[in-house]
């Protein structure tokens, strides 16, 4: 959305977010009730579709939850399959791991303890099925290893989610919960999963992990499957407006979600800069030298974008 004059397409952020409800000023006077706490989990697990066994915390925004499960994981080499978000492989080279990249789940290495998977992918949109990420699971299951699966644009395919198929593998999920539902400053997450290393990351994040905002922001939003549908509808509408901006502007499309897609520019960096010129910021890759990815507009921002592009080529 526009801000300060800029058209910011750079994130994968909703710009029609879930309405903030009126009357929140009581709860910032107050902790936030550990009942009203639990009720969220549960409300959470319901919504992502989890059998009542898995386990499940609230963290404040899924960043820092894949910060700290360097701390948690088992020891060993880290494989992340890339290209994708840089946050996961800063993360567990902070933490001390040697981290590898592999472009194929086929190509992960023996001796990798824990994998790394944005499913679907950032920027690119790849999705893999739950029954390659549950045998994968199986694989690291024989050598003590995990699995991290980092779901933060789940919601827009929640039939590729492998939440609802876990049954004990050492699976670790997070689901980011400020994509989706367009309040990214909200900061509230969840992380599914492994009940050993999910009770670890909640007595780290403490007993008030998230505001008491949070708290009834998203009980209210994860299950308000009127509205979810509504989002999904006008998502997938404007993907399809988004996508027919970018090809007839010339530029190839290489993948994406109904939140951002990744087009092919071999004049990616000076494209960026050109549009940057003319207010609208987008995300090139160092990784990815061709690649620049744009964010879904608002509604009344798509003209902007659609005049700014030939300008810009």
């Amino acid at each position: 959305m526009a801000v300060g004059g800029w058209l910011d397409l750079s994130t994968g952020i909703n710009s029609h977010p879930y309405p903030v409800l009126d009357g929140l000023e009581t709860e910032l006077h107050r902790l936030p009730d550990p009942a009203e706490l639990a009720t969220l989990t549960e409300v959470a697990r319901d919504a992502y579709g989890a059998q009542r066994n898995v386990a499940v915390t609230a963290v404040p925004g899924t960043d820092l939850a894949l910060r700290l499960l360097p701390l948690l994981a088992p020891p060993g080499p880290v494989t992340i399959l890339g290209p994708t978000y840089s946050g996961h492989a800063e993360a567990w080279r902070d933490g001390g791991r040697d981290v590898r990249v592999a472009k194929a789940l086929d190509a992960i290495s023996a001796d990798s303890r824990v994998v790394v998977v944005v499913n679907p992918n950032n920027p690119d949109g790849r999705r893999l099925t739950p029954g390659a990420l549950l045998a994968m699971a199986a694989r690291l299951a024989t050598v003590g290893g995990l699995l991290v699966v980092d779901e933060a644009f789940a919601d827009l395919e929640p039939e590729g989610s492998v939440l609802p198929h876990l049954a004990g593998e050492p699976i670790v999920v997070l689901r980011s919960f400020g994509k989706f539902y367009g309040l990214a400053g909200l900061r509230l997450g969840f992380a599914l999963g492994d009940a050993d290393v999910i009770a670890r990351l909640g007595r780290l994040v403490g007993d008030w992990p998230v505001s008491g905002t949070a708290i009834r922001l998203g009980r209210r939003a994860l299950a308000d499957t009127d509205w979810q549908a509504t989002a999904r509808a006008r998502l997938r509408s404007g993907r399809e407006r988004l996508v027919g901006i970018l090809t007839a502007a010339g530029l190839g499309i290489a993948g994406g979600t109904d939140l951002f897609q990744l087009a092919v520019a071999p004049d990616a960096v000076s494209l960026h800069e050109s549009l940057a010129r003319q207010g609208v910021w987008t995300r090139i890759f160092d990784d990815q030298p061709g690649r620049i990815r744009f964010g879904l507009p608002a509604d009344d921002q798509f003209d902007r974008l659609a005049a700014a592009l030939p300008e810009a080529r």
